[in-house]
């Protein structure tokens, strides 16, 4: 409707001005000439990046600025927005950034020495104008600045922007590397009114060389408006990538993403699941790929330096239905994802090794929850992964999903596992304070973020885990050593 709208305009402008007579080629030049602008409202996101390549996302918008955040919210937990029609036109809500069809492609700059031009990609309505472009043949540990370029016809003004990052340093070689994780954010659950999230702003303070997000980026089930259909579920991808925090960190840290429950659907999915309204688990998995860039299957593992590889762990596609009796061939994970980690994991010769799922492994976790390793539902496979976790040499865990701040240690097996909490302290709920269990080593109900620090003090390799809170001051502290 949009693309026709702005044919129309051109066919109005081109009859008052007499121009409509001329010869097509003439034609075509002038509706380039007058083309509508184009703008990247909602960022970009330099993705999965290794010491050889990276993947660019971005999304074509027809508007400079998103609606105005302008309702009023409710003084309890998540702040849900007060009086929300949620019926209104998508392009009237909260954050809306309408999209726009067009062209994009980048080049590649090492200092002043272009590397790279990739070919034109187009922005289609289809793919909710997003669009994802390789970048390979990097060098390791460089600095590269990518320029974007972008126009809605391929005779039309170009619009520029630019982004930097920094690959993976060698695997064969040590080097110091300063990983940032968090978990759980809700559009209403902003902390700051301009900004969007403080806790951004704080982890780019930290100069991070990258950045995993474990899950929950946005929440389809939750008002202002819950995501009923494709183009509401696509709305909360826009409103929260147009926050400026978010997107002046993306523009220079490299981003991971995992996907749980609320990305793809509704609470405690899994593939079985009814549809949301007229989302459907099919019309999930499509947008996801849409909005993050990604090379193949949805785990992977990536390693910085010859003393870190993480593990990103996807816990949505091949799991069980959480309701089926528990017991040896219920599982989170997966066969063939789980043949894949073992079989990865014994071949690495990293120092350290960084598992990072959206859920917990050890927890401990509320006897509410049946959807992750640290619930009685899924018992069986948890015991039997915190058991084998705890043999692999200098293998620690980073769990998302819970809204709290934890470290904990495993009972039975002492698997250390790391909970990096939610983005504003207006998202932290289900745990009590108060409620301390044994295996717990550090416990905040808070917003926040955590910190991994990798690197070598008197030639001992070190990996380091801080919890911060949202506004970037220190909580708590853990190092290990690997003495050589």
């Amino acid at each position: 409707m949009r693309n026709n709208m702005r044919t129309e305009s051109r066919r109005n402008f081109l009859k008052k001005t007499g121009l409509g007579m001329m010869a097509l080629p003439v034609f075509e030049d002038i509706a380039a000439s007058i083309s509508l602008p184009v703008y990247f409202t909602t960022g970009f996101k330099i993705s999965e990046v290794t010491d050889r390549s990276a993947l660019f996302w971005t999304r074509l918008c027809s508007q400079e600025t998103p609606v105005p955040i302008r309702h009023q919210r409710r003084e309890e937990v998540f702040r849900h927005p007060i009086d929300f029609d949620e019926n209104q036109p998508v392009g009237n809500m909260d954050g809306a950034v309408a999209g726009a069809a067009g062209f994009v492609r980048i080049t590649l700059f090492n200092g002043r020495i272009q590397t790279f031009r990739s070919d034109w990609h187009t922005a289609a309505a289809d793919d909710d104008y997003t669009v994802k472009i390789p970048i390979d043949n990097l060098k390791s540990g460089t600095n590269y600045r990518v320029e974007i370029e972008a126009r809605t016809s391929m005779k039309g003004t170009s619009a520029y922007a630019s982004v930097s990052f920094r690959t993976a340093p060698d695997p064969r070689t040590p080097a110091a590397v300063n990983l940032v994780a968090c978990t759980c954010q809700y559009l209403w659950s902003y902390d700051d009114n301009d900004r969007g999230f403080k806790v951004y702003d704080s982890m780019r303070r930290l100069r991070p060389d990258c950045y995993v997000h474990t899950g929950d980026y946005v929440y389809y089930d939750k008002p202002g408006p819950l995501a009923t259909t494709r183009e509401k579920a696509r709305h909360k991808w826009h409103a929260m990538n147009s926050r400026p925090a978010i997107r002046d960190f993306c523009r220079e840290v490299p981003i991971y993403m995992l996907k749980d429950d609320h990305d793809l659907l509704k609470n405690d999915v899994d593939p079985t699941a009814q549809p949301y309204g007229e989302l459907s688990y099919a019309d999930g998995m499509k947008i996801w790929t849409e909005q993050v860039a990604l090379r193949g299957k949805p785990y992977r593992t990536y390693q910085w330096g010859k003393d870190l590889q993480i593990w990103l762990i996807e816990a949505r596609e091949y799991r069980s239905n959480n309701d089926v009796p528990d017991g040896p061939s219920k599982t989170i994970w997966g066969d063939e994802q789980l043949a894949w980690f073992k079989e990865t994991v014994t071949a690495s010769t990293a120092t350290f090794k960084l598992l990072i799922s959206p859920t917990p492994i050890v927890g401990p976790d509320r006897d509410t929850k049946k959807d992750n390793h640290a619930n009685k539902n899924f018992h069986t496979e948890g015991a039997w992964l915190r058991q084998y976790l705890s043999t692999v040499d200098q293998l620690f865990v980073v769990s998302g999903d819970r809204h709290w701040q934890y470290f904990s240690e495993d009972r039975e097996t002492g698997l250390l596992e790391f909970g990096s909490g939610p983005v504003s302290d207006f998202h932290a709920q289900g745990w009590k304070p108060g409620d301390v269990r044994p295996e717990h080593r550090f416990l905040r109900v808070k917003g926040g973020f955590l910190q991994v620090r990798v690197f070598r003090k008197d030639e001992n390799p070190c990996i380091q885990f801080i919890h911060y809170d949202v506004d970037g001051n220190i909580l708590n502290t853990h190092a290990h050593y690997a003495y050589s």
